[in-house]
């Protein structure tokens, strides 16, 4: 009965997990008293921005209007196999993983290992003229990152219509490319940004210095991010994370290759004279190795002063076999060879013993292998490098913020870590609206997590990874078999309590009972074959107060 107590108990308990599990908490613990789950989520509204002071702007809440926006491409990546290059990777809209307010949903990446790209054109193309660049979207690495990216692209003028953006590939020309980046151990925030030389008018790629500071955890804690970018008319940029400046400098200064070329480069058609010394030193022509210079005399010598000291005993060992030692009991000369004790140091070697020699000292006349001193090379010209000349491709651009205007922003992305999330993304010139769409959004998302993360459930669902229902079903499969023995403990048990509820109103042997022993009272015992008991109980001689014992048929 026990057992079966034990059982029911740990039954209920793990069907009380499971509930618990499966059906999210109604409240939750504040400072305030309780704080009502509905009234959280009741809080949030898909941001509202007026379209005036925006050139894009994406909550990804409303999938009919998504749909209408974005275009999935349809173009292959050039230069790869034909079998992976089409753009193949799944976009859907979802809410996320870890559900933080109802109907906050997000553009999810859901596969892994494919090439995939969406775009969508903005509202108006944005002029880089006298005001700033602002770029603000966040980032949800669902499943943590291995290798792979999650940067934004904004496609550069000539990607003007819904056609343009079917065919949106990886060499599509963008103006700047930013956002998070990883493989192995090389973590990345991008911030590049094509430029156009004014000269000849080729394109090429400039890449900003890295972050101020390690950006590791938001590749693996499973919590949105938000990156900001900023690019202003005087040539600075700053860039943001969570709000919080990791990396900022001068378009002109902190990019590589440098915007503007050297005034000056090599001659390429210069060529070192044959003639040209650049030794410093040299070895001295005039000199010899003297008469009395002996390049055979060893570096040590035996010491003529050492004497042997007092006590040193030339014919003791140094070792000796170990006098306390004992062969094993299970030692077998057959198998094991004959046995020997082990060497220890022998006492009687206080001052030394065996065969002395005398110690070895520097030699005074070792003089080594003789060589030629060094002199001042006289025909040392120094180090030679090419002459300067002008640069044909010289250029100065003091305004590299006047970048190629903006027409569309898109994905083009390889991830090895399926359900990558992006949400909240806008364009804009005005810092303030920026940060307004981020209160609506990201700082809301922040503060929930934050309060989530103090509470009980919140623990729970952190260790789930954030996925209840995976566990409940996981709890549920396992209390199928505990349930069955369960019931069938409780089977047992009711058929045993009926079978000892039988034994005692007719008063019979239960099969367990020992038949009785030859020196066993019969009196004690009703005979074996009798179907019914009548015969009357009395007192009998001998037997304490409140005993009784059974007679004899004859008696």
């Amino acid at each position: 009965m026990a057992l079966l107590r034990h059982s029911v108990f740990a039954i209920s308990a793990l069907l009380v997990l499971v509930g618990t599990v499966s059906v999210r908490a109604n409240v939750e613990d504040s400072e305030d008293g309780v704080t009502v789950e509905a009234e959280d989520e009741e809080q949030y509204h898909s941001p509202q921005v007026s379209p005036s002071k925006v050139y894009f702007s994406e909550h990804f809440d409303d999938e009919n209007a998504f749909k209408k926006k974005w275009v999935k491409s349809e173009a292959k990546k050039q230069g790869v196999d034909d079998n992976i290059a089409k753009y193949d990777g799944k976009w859907e809209i979802q809410p996320p993983i870890r559900k933080i307010f109802k109907n906050d949903m997000g553009l999810v990446l859901t596969t892994e290992a494919k090439h995939a790209a969406i775009s969508a054109l903005l509202n108006k193309p944005f002029e880089f003229t006298d005001k700033p660049l602002v770029v603000q979207y966040e980032v949800t690495m669902q499943e943590g990152q291995n290798c792979g990216g999650a940067y934004l692209k904004l496609l550069s003028r000539g990607t003007n219509t819904k056609s343009d953006l079917q065919k949106f590939h990886d060499q599509t020309a963008y103006t700047i490319m930013f956002g998070p980046d990883k493989c192995g151990n090389d973590n990345k925030l991008h911030f590049i940004f094509r430029h156009k030389n004014p000269k000849n008018g080729s394109i090429e790629e400039k890449h900003s210095k890295k972050p101020s500071q390690r950006l590791d955890d938001i590749y693996k804690d499973k919590e949105p991010h938000l990156y900001t970018l900023i690019v202003r008319p005087d040539n600075t940029f700053s860039i943001l994370v969570d709000n919080k400046e990791v990396n900022s400098g001068s378009l002109l200064e902190d990019f590589t290759p440098p915007v503007n070329p050297p005034e000056e480069i090599d001659d390429p058609n210069d060529k070192k004279p044959e003639d040209w010394d650049e030794r410093e030193k040299i070895v001295d022509p005039t000199a010899s190795k003297p008469e009395d210079w002996d390049e055979t005399a060893p570096a040590q010598i035996v010491d003529p002063n050492a004497v042997k000291p007092d006590g040193w005993l030339d014919d003791e060992p140094e070792m000796i076999p170990d006098p306390e030692a004992v062969k094993p009991a299970d030692w077998d000369e057959d198998m094991d060879g004959e046995w020997e004790a082990p060497l220890v140091d022998n006492p009687a070697c206080g001052v030394g013993c065996g065969r002395w020699a005398p110690p070895t000292v520097p030699n005074p006349n070792y003089k080594g292998v003789w060589r030629a001193p060094l002199i001042a090379n006289p025909n040392y010209r120094g180090k030679w490098s090419p002459r300067r000349i002008p640069n044909p491709d010289y250029f100065k651009d003091d305004k590299p913020y006047k970048m190629t205007p903006i027409h569309a922003v898109g994905f083009e992305l390889w991830s090895m870590s399926p359900m990558l999330l992006f949400d909240n993304l806008i364009v804009t010139d005005d810092v303030a609206v920026a940060e307004h769409w981020a209160l609506q959004t990201f700082s809301l998302k922040k503060a929930k997590i934050s309060r989530d993360s103090q509470t009980l459930w919140g623990r729970m669902l952190r260790a789930m990874n954030y996925k209840p229902g995976y566990w409940a079903m996981y709890a549920v499969y396992c209390a199928i078999p505990i349930s069955i023995y369960v019931a069938f403990l409780v089977k047992r048990s009711k058929e045993k309590e009926e079978s000892e509820a039988e034994l005692k109103k007719t008063d019979g042997f239960a099969e367990d009972d020992p038949p009785p022993s030859d020196g066993e009272d019969a009196l004690e015992r009703p005979e074996p074959h009798s179907t019914e008991d009548t015969t009357p109980l009395v007192d009998t001689e001998g037997a304490g107060d409140g005993q009784r014992k059974r007679k004899s048929r004859k008696e």
